[in-house]
C-alpha cells in the first residue's frame, strides 16, 4: 500500500498537514492564503550547465539564486526523455502510457484531467506562454499564447485564441515579455495565479540571441572524458547511433557555417532556419559575430579528432549562449516578484523537459535512459513555506510536478495521478515510505537510431531492457557513474540483477504498463 492509499484508508487527504488550512479556504480565499505559482520551464537544459549543480563550463546566477533561496533536487528524472511526452506527464501527473502521449508523433488529449484545470476550478487564474508542443490547443488556461510546434528563435510567431502574431525580437525575451505583461497588466489580482512560462531554448538549433552572440569567444569549454566513446561493453545499438557531434551535426543547420554544402552521413545539408527570419539589423550582428570565426575555421581545414573538437566548441558555446539568455530572463521574473512584493508567497520552480548530451559519449540530443538525458534540473523557492539552501537526494520524477502544485494550492491530489507531492521534501520531512525506485519508458522507434527501451533506477543501480534487441543492461552507478560498462550477466551482480528484475516487475504492475514480460 502506498502512502496515498494509506492516508485514504485513514480518511484523510494526501495533503501535507501544513497545507490543510488552505483547503478550507475555498475558491474565494484571498491570494495571500494560497501561493501564486510560477513554473519556468526550458527545453533540453542539462544539469551540467547549471551552477548549482556544479557546472565548470558556465554560470547561471539567477537559477542559482532560486536554489540558494530554496531547494535543489539532485535526483529528479523524467519518465520519457522526449519533449511532448515529458510535458504531458507534467500536466497529468501520469506516465506516458497512462496519459496517451508516448511519442512526439502523438496528439495530446486535452479533454483529460490536468493540474491547470484543477487549479482553475479551485479559483486560480491560469496562464501559459511559450512552447507547448502538444498539437492540440491548450485547455485549462484562462490565457495562453504559444509557439506553433517547436517555434523559432528569431522574430517568433505565437498562436493564441483568435489567430497568430509575429513578434520582433528573440524568443526567450519575447516569452518573458508576454509573461510579464500578463502578470502586470492582464490578470485578476484578486485571484492567485499559476503561470507556466515555457522557453524554446536551449533546444536545437541553438541560435543565440543578439546580446550573447560573442559570449565565450575567448574561452575554451572543457571536453567531457567520454567525447570519443567507442561504445563498447553496452547494448549493440550504440555504435549505430545518429546523434554524434562528429558525424551527424550539420555545418550550416547546426554549426552556423553559412553556405556550407557539406552533408552529414545521412546525406543532408540543411540551412539554418533562423537566418531567413532575421531583420537586416539582426543579420548584420549575426554575420559580424560568426563570419570571422567561420573564415578562420575554413582556413584551418581541420580533420579527424581536431574537427570533432572544433564542432564541440562551436556547439557548446552556442548552447551555453542560449542558456545565458534563459538565465537572464529568469532574473527579470525574480526582479518582478521582488518589486511587486509577491516573492514571499510565490512558489517558483525552474526545470526542463529532460536532460541533454553536452558531448558526453560524443553526443548531442536526448532519449536514452542514461543519466545525462534522464536527469532533469529542478530548483524551487517559496520563502513563506521553505527554508533556504536545502538540497535533496531523494528520487523525484516529472509526474510529481502536478501533485506538488496542487498540494501547494490546497487542492486534493486525484487518486488517478501516479506522482506524489514534493512538498514534504521541500520542507525537509520526507515520508519514510518515499519511493525507492523510478520507472522509465521510451517508446519512439528510429529517431537518431535510439531503440525503444524501458527500465528501473534505484539510488545505486539501473536496469534497462531493449525489447527489439532482446538485450539488457545493468549499471552500478556508484562504481560507474558515466555508465561505460554494463555488468548485466556478471556473477558478482547476480543477486542485484534478480532484485532489479523484481523491482521492474513491481513498478510495471503498479503503473499497469504495456510491457509486463520482463
Amino acid at each position: 500500500m502506498n502512502r496515498r492509499d494509506f492516508l485514504k484508508v485513514l480518511g484523510v487527504s494526501s495533503l501535507s498537514v501544513s497545507s490543510i488550512s488552505c483547503v478550507t479556504a475555498g475558491p474565494d480565499a484571498k491570494p495571500a492564503q494560497r501561493p501564486n505559482i510560477l513554473f519556468i520551464f526550458s527545453d533540453d537544459h542539462a544539469v551540467r550547465s547549471i551552477g548549482t549543480y556544479g557546472s565548470t563550463i558556465n554560470k547561471t546566477p539567477n537559477i542559482d539564486r532560486i536554489a540558494d533561496e530554496g531547494i535543489s533536487l539532485d535526483r529528479c528524472f523524467c519518465c520519457n526523455s522526449i519533449c511532448a511526452p515529458s510535458r504531458a506527464a507534467i500536466l497529468t501527473g501520469k506516465h506516458s502510457h497512462a496519459n496517451g502521449l508516448m511519442t512526439n508523433l502523438n496528439t495530446f488529449d486535452g479533454s483529460q484531467m490536468t493540474f491547470p484545470k484543477l487549479l482553475q476550478k479551485a479559483g486560480y487564474q491560469t496562464a501559459l506562454v511559450g512552447k507547448w508542443h502538444l498539437k492540440t490547443d491548450p485547455t485549462g488556461f484562462d490565457y495562453w499564447e504559444i509557439l506553433p510546434g517547436q517555434g523559432n528563435y528569431y522574430n517568433p510567431d505565437f498562436r493564441r485564441e483568435g489567430g497568430k502574431k509575429r513578434y520582433t525580437g528573440y524568443a526567450t525575451d519575447v516569452t518573458t515579455d508576454l509573461t510579464l505583461d500578463w502578470l502586470e497588466n492582464k490578470r485578476d489580482t484578486n485571484k492567485p495565479f499559476m503561470m507556466m512560462c515555457q522557453h524554446k531554448a536551449p533546444h536545437r538549433v541553438w541560435a543565440p540571441g543578439p546580446k550573447h552572440l560573442t559570449m565565450y569567444d575567448d574561452v575554451t569549454i572543457p571536453e567531457p572524458e567520454t567525447l570519443f566513446d567507442d561504445y563498447a561493453n553496452r547494448n549493440s545499438a550504440l555504435k549505430d547511433n545518429e546523434m554524434e557531434i562528429g558525424r551527424h551535426m550539420m555545418m550550416d543547420y547546426d554549426l552556423k557555417v553559412a553556405g556550407s554544402k557539406v552533408k552529414d552521413v545521412l546525406g543532408r545539408a540543411f540551412k539554418n532556419p533562423e537566418l531567413r527570419r532575421m531583420t537586416p539589423e539582426q543579420r548584420a550582428d549575426w554575420d559580424a559575430a560568426y563570419e570571422p570565426k567561420n573564415d578562420a575555421f575554413r582556413k584551418a581545414n581541420l580533420k579527424g579528432k581536431d574537427l570533432v573538437r572544433w564542432k564541440y566548441q562551436r556547439y557548446m558555446k552556442d548552447y551555453l549562449r542560449c542558456v545565458a539568455s534563459v538565465d537572464d530572463n529568469i532574473g527579470r521574473l525574480l526582479d518582478y516578484l521582488d518589486r511587486t512584493g509577491q516573492a514571499d508567497n510565490t512558489l517558483i520552480i525552474y526545470s526542463s523537459d529532460q536532460g541533454f548530451y553536452l558531448g558526453e559519449h560524443g553526443w548531442y540530443d536526448k532519449r536514452w535512459m542514461y543519466e545525462e538525458s534522464f536527469r532533469m534540473p529542478f530548483v524551487a523557492r517559496w520563502p513563506a513555506a521553505m527554508k533556504p539552501g536545502h538540497r535533496s537526494d531523494k528520487l523525484a520524477q516529472n509526474i510529481d510536478f502536478g501533485p506538488t502544485f496542487l498540494d501547494a494550492a490546497g487542492v486534493n491530489v486525484p487518486q488517478e495521478m501516479q506522482g506524489e507531492s514534493l512538498l514534504p521534501i521541500f520542507r525537509g520531512k520526507t515520508p519514510r515510505d518515499w519511493r525507492k525506485s523510478l520507472y522509465y519508458h521510451y517508446y519512439e522507434k528510429g529517431e537518431h537510431s535510439v531503440p525503444r527501451h524501458y527500465g528501473v533506477r534505484t539510488d545505486r543501480y539501473k536496469l534497462i531492457h531493449y525489447p527489439d534487441l532482446n538485450e539488457w543492461e545493468l549499471f552500478d552507478l556508484d562504481k560507474d557513474p558515466q555508465e561505460m560498462k554494463s555488468v548485466y550477466g556478471s556473477a558478482k551482480y547476480k543477486k542485484i540483477q534478480t532484485k532489479m528484475h523484481a523491482e521492474l516487475k513491481r513498478l510495471q504492475e503498479q503503473y499497469q504498463t504495456p510491457e509486463l514480460n520482463t
